[in-house]
């Protein structure tokens, strides 16, 4: 059940003209123009492109929440609720299909990196990066799927996308956090989308995830995923 849940979910984003053109164009266009404009450091190129393949996963992940709201407008979410499955697997089944459409987002940025900017890394490197950003992008499906049960298809549209602006700016993804003030540069290490990018960065340089970073994250994780299950069981009442 939840199989073809999921691959029926795929398809339908997949097939969006929005979703692949911001979703999947824009963050390597962006990371081009960053990376190309100025400065011409390999270091800031390979740090760049993880932080812009996870600002491309952060993306994708919350576009989730954005189908939730518009199926749930739709009736939808009624639909579900008469089938068999639970809040947990309807719930378990979306964060599934954000695992799978966030790839694009991260394959497309490393690629840009490897092919256009000339990134070099041990192939070891490469798909400890990708795996990396892979998992680590769950929460972000989460917080997406909890704004989607609980807000209105074009509330959803607009939380979403400044959840991704300041998660994104706050976390560090477009900038090196070296360059915010101390106290932002604190918050920063609170934050979700810093620790994401902190795994990228740690296998670019033949390391491993901090225990520090793997539980901002993980504690991350269980909030929106509580927000998620939380936001579909009040959906389902009021639906």
């Amino acid at each position: 059940m939840i199989t073809e849940y999921v691959r029926l979910e795929v398809r339908r984003t997949l097939r969006d003209t929005g979703f692949v053109i911001f979703g999947v164009g824009m963050p390597v266009l962006m990371y081009l123009l960053f990376t190309n404009l100025g400065t011409d450091e390999p270091a800031w190129k390979t740090a760049s492109m993880v932080g812009m393949a996870a600002y491309g996963a952060l993306g994708a992940a919350l576009s989730v929440g954005t189908g939730v709201a518009e199926d749930k407008s739709i009736g939808w979410l009624r639909q579900l609720r008469i089938t068999p499955m639970t809040p947990r697997q309807v719930v378990t089944g979306r964060a599934l299909t954000g695992s799978v459409i966030v790839l694009p987002s991260i394959a497309s940025v490393l690629l840009a990196g490897a092919l256009v900017n000339g990134v070099r890394m041990a192939a070891w490197q490469w798909a400890a990066v990708a795996l990396a950003l892979w998992l680590g992008a769950l929460p972000f499906t989460l917080l997406g799927i909890g704004n989607g049960y609980r807000l209105s298809a074009q509330t959803t549209g607009v939380v979403n996308v400044a959840c991704n602006l300041g998660l994104a700016v706050v976390g560090g993804l477009w900038f090196p956090v070296e360059l915010f003030p101390s106290w932002l540069r604190a918050l920063s290490s609170y934050t979700p989308t810093n620790r994401f990018a902190e795994l990228g960065r740690a296998m670019t340089e033949g390391g491993a995830p901090g225990v520090a970073g793997l539980t901002v994250i993980a504690c991350w994780a269980l909030v929106f995923g509580a927000y998620a299950v939380v936001s579909y069981r009040r959906a389902g009442r009021t639906a």
